[in-house]
């Protein structure tokens, strides 16, 4: 019981831990498998900086950071690993602080130099969560319902979100204009917004403007030589295969049919022109009926072969109209091309 009771503790000491904001953790992969890791050293620091976290493991308070970590491990709350990579890759002056991909270290004792440490328990889901769970259903049933939302709606929802995709383009279109000149001009390495892109950033991670300071060698002046070539020729070739004012009218107007369906469809449009279409049939259907009587009764209808002859000399005259017609207009969109 009393050995129960103490895993209990350290099973909530190291939530308490986990959950912690000033404990700098990372994801990595970990043989297939996504887990949360820290490094020995942080661990260490982060509890010197708040000791009162110590008081969960009660009359096991007094322990020091080593001990309590070495029972975290043979508890299996914690996990020791290593990088998978353990050579200085080319260009680089150091290993990378935080590794995307760890492996099981053969040693589980805790050790502060060069040493990372991964949870092996889920982490329990907080209450915000698990209410956006819920929300998710109602989301999907939301956006598949979109073609009978008011028009207003449709409109307000369509410019808010082409406001937010041309917000996101030009964001990463003019952070890597800036690198790249950079690069070429100085030879350094900036990135604005340095961790937009980050999958596992927090949200003030995500938005912090200010790069760190570029830790790797600087470029060779040919190889920033080539780029610039590059770049220029890049320019070049997309200039030169821009598309002129003709078609890009076409384009645009093409685009905005295909919108305005969208936004104007209504079930009522719908309605009407399936009930437009049933008429259509009936009276297609009425019209026959009272044509074929017509033609057992009337006397003008006596000789078939010859209407039928008829009737097929106008089908192929018209066709040949119709043929014409659309020739005319295909060397005409030669002519304005």
């Amino acid at each position: 019981m009393k050995q129960a009771a103490k895993k209990d503790v350290f099973q909530l000491f190291a939530e308490k831990v986990r959950d912690h904001k000033d404990l700098v953790s990372r994801w990595a992969v970990l043989q297939e498998t996504r887990v949360e890791y820290f490094r020995g050293k942080d661990f260490v620091s982060f509890l010197k900086n708040h000791p009162e976290l110590k008081d969960i493991l009660e009359s096991d308070r007094n322990l020091e950071t080593e001990d309590i970590a070495d029972i975290l491990l043979s508890k299996n709350l914690l996990v020791r690993c290593d990088r998978v990579v353990k050579t200085v890759r080319p260009g680089k002056k150091k290993l990378s602080t935080w590794p995307a991909h760890l492996e099981i270290f053969p040693e589980q004792i805790f050790s502060e130099n060069d040493a990372f440490f991964a949870w092996t328990f889920v982490n329990r889901r907080p209450f915000w969560q698990t209410l956006l769970s819920f929300c998710w259903p109602v989301l999907t049933l939301a956006i598949c319902l979109f073609p009978v939302y008011p028009h207003r709606c449709k409109l307000l929802i369509l410019y808010s979100c082409a406001g937010i995709l041309l917000l996101i383009l030009s964001l990463l279109l003019i952070r890597a204009t800036i690198f790249g000149a950079l690069y070429i001009i100085l030879g350094k390495r900036i990135w604005f917004f340095p961790n937009i892109l980050a999958e596992e950033a927090t949200l003030g991670e995500l938005f912090r403007f200010w790069p760190k300071k570029d830790e790797e060698e600087r470029p060779k002046w040919t190889t920033r030589l080539f780029y610039a070539i590059v770049a220029v020729l890049v320019i070049m070739l997309l200039r030169h295969h821009a598309p002129d004012e003709a078609a890009r009218a076409r384009y645009q107007k093409r685009v905005s049919n295909i919108i305005d369906d969208v936004l104007e469809w209504s079930p009522r449009l719908a309605l009407s022109g399936m009930m437009e279409k049933q008429q259509n049939v009936v009276n297609a259907t009425g019209s026959g009926d009272s044509s074929s009587e017509t033609s057992k009764t009337s006397p003008e209808h006596a000789s078939p072969d010859v209407n039928s002859d008829k009737t097929f000399a106008e089908q192929y005259d018209a066709e040949e109209v119709i043929l014409r017609n659309m020739e005319e207009v295909g060397e005409e969109d030669k002519q304005i091309d």
